[in-house]
């Protein structure tokens, strides 16, 4: 389960947050500080016919399973390595002639391993599932409701014949995959597929500016280092994105995960400054922010339904008025002009209007360095694609640009083995080869390029969704 390198961290007491992991040696930006397969994983209910139970790569087409019709793989070679996980619960899917949902899938799966190999520490693991915390005392009314029927469906799931487990112990496993589910994403890493638990990365604390970086890749989840780490440090991840005010992140830490954050950037504020950035030279009054951040929530919301039914020509049109009436009173750095130009370069690439997409992309681009860590995946993955908006857009030398920075990035969060710093490593390439192209002669490579876009139309963007990019841990929000 676990892939070596366990030597490289030991469990302590982590002052006023519990258990935690520290570095026994030195790190350097891009070490994989360790490597760890799911103790347990399932595929998420809505995917369960296009994604591999086993490896989770998104395939066109899938083999499934002849008994049970419900688990789906990507060759023969996935279906024998699930068989010992996909045993059990072939045969309870057959016996309760449905399937349940994910979250009762997880439970079993963990309970049939622990049915299997025992409660204890199992071979690499630094603390067994037992151990893990699951914060069921601190669950409120509703999930309260929520785990009672879990722990209901459940004990009709669960084999009568199978080792019968005490309702306390269910209750736990529950709150353990509420606290400790990890998101599991496809092969490319843009879209969330599945939930997984992972012992050893539970015992890593939460940081909003942290020295880690987790990634799931081919079948195992690494944590990365961000940059130096000294023997002894705490090794910490951020559970959410940081592109919040201190006080909201603070909030949803706290719905969520049931912790107060007492990290320096929370403490201190840190950035805060920056997210409700305002113009300095004329300063507005706090009246005309007030009324601009209400505008600005308003139209968020307008924006997230036209959205959802599909209308993007109407939320371009929102995020211009927005972005114009923004212009005189917030900062590029502005939380709400991020939202903004997020959006709107997404949905204009969508649209394939890469001119203006391009011009926003790089603003947002430019309000993103100035807040996020240097070496954060998000911070990455954001650059690649206002990137391959501009190189699009035909702005080769900007283009060019922001995909080396990119894939710089990408080197230390997701590794050379990652596909999408492989995609990043042939664009690099390719754009790097018309740069040249494009210094030597500017005619002939608009010529080119023109002849090139006439004969093979421009790769669609992905249609833009309102679901944000996978969350390090699967939560309900």
């Amino acid at each position: 389960m676990t892939i070596g390198r366990m030597e490289n961290v030991e469990v302590f007491t982590s002052e006023g947050k519990g258990r935690g992991l520290k570095a026994t040696k030195e790190f350097w930006a891009a070490d994989v500080i360790f490597a760890e397969r799911a103790y347990s994983a399932v595929v998420f209910d809505s995917l369960v016919n296009f994604v591999c139970h086993t490896c989770f790569k998104r395939q066109e087409k899938l083999h499934h399973c002849g008994q049970c019709k419900f688990a789906h793989y990507c060759d023969r070679t996935c279906q024998k390595d699930a068989w010992l996980n996909h045993k059990n619960e072939c045969s309870a899917i057959k016996r309760y002639g449905k399937v349940p949902n994910e979250n009762i899938r997880l439970a079993a799966r963990i309970m049939w391993r622990v049915e299997r190999e025992g409660t204890g520490l199992t071979e690499g693991c630094l603390v067994a599932v037992d151990d893990l915390q699951n914060h069921v005392e601190h669950f409120g009314e509703e999930e309260q409701k929520e785990l009672r029927l879990d722990v209901d469906t459940f004990l009709q799931y669960w084999p009568p014949q199978g080792q019968q487990f005490s309702m306390q112990y269910i209750s736990h496993i529950f709150g353990v995959i509420s606290c400790n589910g990890f998101t599991l994403s496809d092969q490319r890493g843009l879209q969330a597929v599945g939930v997984g638990i992972f012992p050893n990365l539970g015992l890593v604390n939460h940081d909003c500016w942290p020295n880690c970086t987790v990634i799931f890749n081919n079948g195992k989840i690494e944590l990365r280092a961000l940059g130096k780490i000294s023997e002894g440090e705490e090794l910490t991840v951020s559970y959410i994105d940081f592109l919040n005010l201190s006080e909201d992140r603070k909030k949803q830490l706290k719905k969520q995960y049931y912790f107060d954050c007492t990290c320096e950037h929370c403490q201190k504020k840190l950035k805060d400054d920056l997210f409700l950035g305002v113009k300095d030279d004329p300063k507005p009054s706090q009246e005309v922010v007030k009324e601009m951040i209400q505008f600005s929530k308003d139209t968020l919301e307008k924006i997230d339904k036209a959205r959802s039914e599909g209308l993007y020509h109407e939320v371009v049109k929102l995020c211009r008025e927005c972005l114009q009436k923004q212009e005189p009173v917030f900062a590029d750095t502005n939380l709400y002009t991020l939202r903004m130009l997020s959006t709107v370069s997404e949905v204009l690439s969508y649209l394939q209007a890469f001119e203006e997409a391009s011009y926003y992309a790089r603003r947002m681009v430019d309000g993103y360095m100035k807040l996020y860590h240097p070496n954060n995946a998000q911070l990455g993955m954001a650059v690649m694609r206002a990137g391959l908006t501009n190189w699009h857009a035909g702005n080769i030398e900007v283009g060019h640009g922001m995909i080396c920075k990119a894939y710089a990035i990408l080197l230390v969060t997701h590794g050379p083995s990652h596909p999408i710093t492989k995609d990043l490593e042939a664009m690099r390439v390719q754009t790097e080869m018309e740069l040249r192209m494009f210094r030597q002669n500017e005619f002939m490579y608009h010529k080119m390029r023109e002849a090139a876009l006439n004969n093979q139309p421009m790769q669609v963007m992905a249609e833009p969704s309102n679901e944000p990019a996978p969350a390090l841990f699967h939560k309900k929000q």
